[in-house]
This record gives C-alpha cells, sequence and structure tokens, in this order.
C-alpha cells in the first residue's frame, strides 16, 4: 500500500511517501489510522487531531470508514481551502 503525507503530517511523520504493508486485521482507514499511531512517536503526533485530517483512496476523497485494499494508495493531508 502507498501512503502519502502532505503538508504538517509530512513534517511529524518525517516522510512524505511511502510503501507499507499493513496486517491483515487493517481493513478501513480509521483501523490504518490506528496502525501507523504504533509505528512511533511521528505518526502519534501526526494523526493526535484527526478533525484536521482528510484523506483520499486512489485520488478520491472518502470517509475514514471506507474500506482499503493492499494495492490502494492512501493520502493524508489537511483541509485544504479555496481562494
Amino acid at each position: 500500500m502507498k501512503l502519502l503525507y502532505f503538508a504538517w503530517l509530512r513534517q511529524r511523520t518525517g516522510k512524505g511517501e511511502e510503501d507499507l504493508t499493513p496486517p491483515a486485521s487493517v481493513a478501513t482507514v480509521v483501523e490504518l489510522v490506528e496502525w501507523l499511531k504504533t509505528l512511533g512517536p511521528g505518526y502519534m503526533r501526526a494523526f493526535s487531531e484527526m478533525k484536521s485530517v482528510r484523506v483520499a483512496v486512489n485520488q478520491e476523497y472518502v470517509p475514514f470508514t471506507y474500506k482499503i485494499n493492499s494495492g490502494d494508495e492512501v493520502a493524508f493531508f489537511p483541509p485544504v481551502t479555496g481562494g
């Protein structure tokens, strides 16, 4: 699974992108986030304020209850404002 991190999520995780294989028990985005938090303090900080995080799977905005697959691209980013 390809994971992408943008803005302050990138700063806190220390990574812009990575390829990871979550455990088979991880079936939704929220479960993925909970698993990522176990990978270290940077991930814990990045995902501590979930109200400030948006997610896209395969370049489409989805809710955190969305079911994910091993070949998906999952992107995490702060809310985007226009102007």
